[in-house]
């Protein structure tokens, strides 16, 4: 009787675990990851006017008419990623801005995606000091996708030149091969000269392509 040999066989248990392992690193590479601890501001910085506090595991902007923007802004630079959020925005205008970069006092330079209420643009992408709104949905278009009162969910996904926005699953705005900065903060905006109550939870992001 011919013996078989279990080498071939253990090499290949073995080979399918490593391969295993290296799939869960993978998808651990890619998770979703928080940017906020719900509990402080911690990973973010305020600048300008304004308050920014945490309350119930969101972070909440108030201001009154205040002369400067109310800013939020990532302690940490961001390139190629998807990132999303809830937001909620009671009154004003706000946003979220990706890849800016800051100039004093308070002027953050780039892209920003619209947060706010019906008829504001939201989720429309804004390019601030420079080329205005550079992709905006219809005032249709937005009305069946904005809840005024309610958490809505925003995802961003920024890989090159390429930028996606959907505001609770409808597409908003899509750049492509877009000529703006590829790496810089995030930032949560109050804007100037108006009365602000705007809430932003749940802020994720999964880094690189994605899936």
């Amino acid at each position: 009787m011919r013996r078989l040999s279990i080498a071939p066989l253990m090499t290949l248990v073995m080979a399918s675990c490593l391969l295993v392992r290296l799939a869960a690193a993978e998808d651990e590479n890619t998770a979703w990851k928080p940017l906020m601890d719900g509990k402080t501001l911690a990973g973010w910085h305020p600048v300008g006017d304004g308050q920014w506090t945490v309350e119930d595991g969101a972070f909440v902007g108030r201001a009154n008419n205040e002369k400067l923007y109310g800013l939020l802004v990532s302690d940490k630079m961001f390139r190629d990623f998807t990132v999303r959020f809830k937001f909620k925005c009671l009154s004003g205008d706000s946003g979220f801005y990706i890849r800016t970069m800051i100039k004093e006092p308070e002027k953050a330079h780039g892209l920003q995606v619209q947060v706010g209420r019906t008829k504001s643009g939201v989720g429309g992408i804004y390019e601030s000091y420079g080329r205005a709104w550079v992709s905006k949905a219809s005032d249709e278009l937005e009305a069946s996708f904005t809840k005024d009162d309610q958490w809505n969910e925003m995802v961003i996904d920024a890989q090159g030149g390429h930028v996606v926005v959907t505001v609770n699953g409808i597409q908003s705005a899509q750049l492509k091969d877009d000529p703006s900065r590829p790496e810089g903060h995030f930032a949560l905006q109050m804007h100037s000269g108006c009365v602000m109550h705007v809430l932003f939870k749940d802020i994720e992001i999964r880094e690189g392509a994605a899936k």
